[in-house]
């Protein structure tokens, strides 16, 4: 193996914390890997990491050799990127990450119809429960909803997708509709526990003032799809992304509510990182992602 494939080999275990991970990640055996880290150490003399049988743990060398490893490895990619760009197959890996609900319902679709247009990329799409970090995870790009977290990372504004609150004429039948943000006290208000946010303060605006209200209810989730559910069988209000609830809004299955009032919006970023050079499958694929989205939520 060269220099390279080991500064690229130990950047996975570096980022993925257990042998396991790593295996999976590169197809190969938990034997293997194990034993080309112990090459690796060997090779260079060092101790590269704690293993206990649950995670792995860099030392201090390890550390450093992650460190020094990835201003390397990132020069690479940005020379073999300015090379690429000059092809006009697009060639090479791209590496993305979503969200689980809009990357099962909108980003794989995208994803599988951009692999028909370029046959010779290989594309791997993760989807996670929480966002990622870009500068430590092995990633070309994410897909986020909401403000970029980083302002490190490059993101484009892929898609307006406001906040809808809403809920399903069987419960407005029952409890009636709100007219005011003060009247959510009183109603059934299904919360979405997710990513460690205030989920039960809900934020609007009017007219250039900030109106909250803290809401609760009887029912509550950790997955956004099983909230919607609830609000479509009648236990209550919901606040959910326009791209969650269009198709039930269109049907009349959901009722939108308060909608003299604004909230918070949860654009869809793609985010990546700053490089002198864009691989042109990045730039190419994020241009795609926005022309698809535009019209599969217009």
């Amino acid at each position: 193996m060269s220099t390279i494939d080991d500064l690229t080999f130990f950047q996975h275990v570096a980022t993925r914390g257990s042998l396991t991970a790593v295996a999976r990640e590169l197809g190969l055996s938990l034997p293997a890997v194990s034993k080309r880290l112990t090459q690796l150490e060997q090779r260079l003399g060092v101790l590269l990491v704690q293993r206990t049988t649950r995670r792995l743990t860099l030392t201090s060398e390890g550390m450093l050799y992650m460190e020094g490893g990835q201003p390397i490895l990132q020069q690479l990619e940005e020379l073999e990127s300015a090379l690429s760009n000059r092809q006009t197959t697009l060639r090479g890996r791209l590496r993305i990450n979503g969200t689980l609900g809009f990357g099962r319902r909108h980003l794989a679709p995208v994803v599988s119809s951009f692999a028909f247009l370029h046959p010779e990329l290989e594309i791997s799409l993760e989807l996670s429960s929480q966002p990622v970090n870009l500068l430590d995870q092995d990633f070309d790009m994410a897909i986020c909803l909401g403000e970029p977290p980083d302002s490190r990372l490059i993101a484009v504004h892929l898609l307006d997708n406001p906040r809808i609150l809403c809920a399903a004429p069987s419960y407005l039948e029952r409890a009636g509709e709100p007219q005011s943000v003060e009247d959510l006290a009183n109603h059934n208000c299904i919360v979405l526990r997710q990513l460690g946010s205030d989920y039960a303060l809900w934020r609007f605006h009017k007219d250039g003032r900030e109106f909250s209200q803290k809401v609760r209810g009887s029912l509550s989730s950790n997955h956004g799809e099983v909230a919607v559910q609830l609000a479509l069988e009648g236990h209550g209000l919901i606040m959910r992304s326009y791209w969650d609830v269009r198709e039930h809004l269109a049907s009349g299955q959901l009722v939108a509510l308060l909608t003299d009032y604004q909230m918070p919006n949860a654009d869809i970023h793609a985010l990546y990182q700053h490089r002198r050079h864009i691989a042109q499958r990045i730039s190419t694929f994020a241009r795609y992602l926005a022309n698809e989205l535009s019209q599969r939520l217009p």
